[in-house]
């Protein structure tokens, strides 16, 4: 018998050999038939695979990313079992899940897939999905696996298996099709009830220009048709909402090649977005006792070799400037600035937290394969952040950064989020993490407290912490359920020692302070991409770049108009006349294309009356108010950022 000890921590003896099905089995049938793959001891394995020692289970469904990604991989071989039935001959290279669905390069010869190609595929995968056959894991001596692939005469399958070390290689079997393949897989073809091929694409093998061009073709699944349809619904909508439409549509940023891939130009309607968020966080980070410094935008070789960013970071950053015998480097970070102006004068315990805040620009080398609108960058300004404290006053100053958050969280209308505590991996000690065990261990416990007290939503990760401590990750979702890594909240023991950073304690002895590096607001430009899209480019009217669109009906109007525009501006309103000679529904119309979230309809009532025609965005009545009640409303809304 063996123990089988659950999420919960309930433990339940089972012969040697049981499966996570047949464990979801002893529970329910009903359970059974939900699960797809199963987590245990940390690894993520077929449902139907032998369990023979005592193991910590967790049984997946799809509602869990590990069963989605299994799901999606084994859909992955299903699509390149129709493929081979459609084109036999095809040789294939690898197909793994991506965050929505999966694709597989494959080699066609000279064959090229169509659109008509696409449907016959997704056709013929739901035929063979409806057998029902059994995803069938079989370990295989790697000299039989060499010696299948090149009867089959797939190179490709073969360069994977010069890589792999000899002894037992995996080979997985559904229908037809035999791949090499690590998993794991779903139990069978069955739970797959929706498919949908959605793109083909171009792809070097193994990502070299210099190799072959292979054919990629993506793909999404489901376990239910209606699961399928809310997906396209909401990938229809996410293109109206797509930032980078939304961006050049409202004016809000522009890109040019003279300036250079990944540099964003803000336009003034992005700026006013830019400040409105500036001013919101200045205003919460005074009022949380910080203050406000000003960094440099480059930096000598020597700080960023003393931090440590130069042997882990310098993939990410640009290459250096010489002058004077010296090297510069273009800021990558602030934290190394940061830690240089707590460093000019001498601290003491009465001086702790130190907290010191900048809106600073860094400049990063992503490769421009990966830079996509204001989402992956070269140039970011950031929310940046640093608290110096001691270990005691830990906890309440990392509980208030996760507070900062929520209130923002509830600012912008984020409903759903999560935090993800990236931790390091022992392994990677001294390569990608700084060598320091006991105190990865400490401050690692330190957070997950923090998290656990604060009842906040989180997920461990692993192997995925900063190089110099724990972090967290803070993933907000869009109103349509896409997900975005908004910010970041880290804990750094190691830079402090870098940077001999101390602090004269209460009994006069000298400590070494823990250092909190946050961002909640993150960049601007991946957080205005991100709200782009969550409001549909409809911002509310304290961040609309223009609130107030004047339209008086003719140039008869003009002189009132032109009234109702200099009390509004003197009342610190963002306003414009629209004094075209286009008739008034015109001008409505474009105003609202422009998602101003009001209106002002000026006519000879109006005029008459001294009263406004307010009109709000994607409304179609207008409502009777004097300027001075429109005035006070909207500055209400604006203070309090409704």
């Amino acid at each position: 018998m063996i123990n089988i000890t659950f999420p919960d921590g309930a433990v339940r003896q089972y012969e040697n050999g049981v499966t996570a099905l047949d464990v979801a089995k002893s529970i329910s049938e009903g359970l059974a038939r939900k699960v797809i793959a199963a987590n245990v001891n940390g690894k993520t394995w077929d449902a139907t695979r032998p369990i023979n020692e005592d193991a910590t289970v967790k049984l997946l469904k799809w509602e869990d990313a590990e069963g989605k990604s299994t799901f999606w991989h084994s859909t992955a071989h299903l699509m390149a079992e129709a493929v081979e039935s459609m084109f036999p001959g095809v040789k294939f290279w690898v197909g793994p899940p991506v965050d929505n669905g999966f694709y597989y390069d494959m080699d066609l010869g000279d064959r090229k897939i169509t659109e008509e190609d696409l449907k016959a595929l997704e056709k013929k995968m739901n035929e063979l999905a409806k057998q029902n056959n059994q995803y069938i894991r079989k370990e295989t001596p790697k000299a039989e696996a060499v010696e299948y692939f090149e009867k089959k005469g797939d190179e490709y399958k073969l360069d994977l298996l010069q890589n792999l070390e000899d002894g037992n290689i995996t080979f997985y079997t559904q229908g037809n099709f035999t791949d090499l393949c690590r998993g794991p897989h779903i139990p069978s073809t069955g739970f797959i009830k929706a498919i949908k091929l959605t793109n083909i694409a171009g792809a070097y093998w193994k990502g070299d220009e210099k190799n072959k061009q292979l054919t990629r073709i993506y793909g999404i699944s489901f376990p239910s048709q209606k699961e399928l349809d809310e997906y396209l619904v909401m990938v229809e909508e996410a293109k109206k909402r797509d930032h980078r439409k939304l961006g050049k549509e409202l004016s809000i940023y522009t890109m040019d090649d003279d300036v250079g891939q990944g540099l964003i130009l803000w336009m003034p309607n992005g700026t006013v977005i830019i400040e409105e968020l500036e001013k919101l966080a200045k205003e919460t980070e005074d009022a949380a006792g910080y203050k406000r410094v000003v960094t440099p935008h480059i930096a000598k070789e020597s700080m960023y070799l003393t931090s440590g960013h130069l042997p882990y970071y310098a993939d990410s950053m640009y290459p250096p400037m010489e002058m004077e015998g010296e090297k510069y480097y273009l800021k990558s970070m602030n934290c190394p600035h940061h830690h240089k102006i707590y460093a000019a004068e001498p601290k003491s315990y009465r001086d702790l937290p130190y907290r010191i805040a900048e809106y600073g620009t860094v400049y990063r080398y992503e490769q421009s394969g990966e830079l996509f609108g204001l989402m992956r960058v070269r140039c970011l300004h950031m929310n940046d952040a640093h608290i110096y404290c001691s270990k005691e006053q830990f906890a309440d100053e990392f509980r208030a950064v996760n507070d900062m958050y929520l209130k923002y969280f509830k600012i912008f209308g984020i409903d759903k989020y999560v935090m993800r505590l990236s931790l390091h991996s022992k392994e990677k000690l001294g390569i990608k993490y700084v060598n320091q065990p006991e105190l990865w261990k400490e401050t690692e416990e330190m957070v997950r407290q923090v998290l656990i007290e604060s009842k906040i939503p989180f997920v461990e990760v692993q192997d995925e912490a900063a190089f110099y401590g724990p972090k967290i990750d803070v993933q907000i979702y869009s109103v349509i359920g896409r997900e975005f890594t908004l910010a970041t909240n880290q804990v750094d023991f190691s830079q402090p020692r870098s940077f001999g950073l101390t602090y004269t304690t209460a009994d006069n002895t000298s400590d070494i302070p823990l250092i909190i590096h946050r961002a909640p607001l993150g960049t601007h430009e991946r957080f205005i991409g991100f709200l782009l899209e969550h409001y549909a480019g409809r911002f509310p009217t304290w961040l609309s770049p223009v609130q107030v669109k004047i339209l008086p009906i003719s140039d008869k109007f003009l002189p009132y108009a032109k009234e109702v525009f200099t009390q509004l501006k003197k009342a610190g309103i963002r306003v414009e006349t629209d004094e075209r000679s286009e008739k008034v529904g015109k001008k409505i119309r474009d105003a609202e294309l422009s998602k101003v979230p009001y209106m002002l309809v000026i006519g000879e009532r109006e005029t008459t009356e001294r009263k406004l025609a307010v009109r709000k965005h994607n409304k179609t009545e207008a409502e009777p108010q004097t300027i001075e009640e429109f005035i006070n409303l909207l500055k209400e809304e604006i203070a309090e950022r409704k």
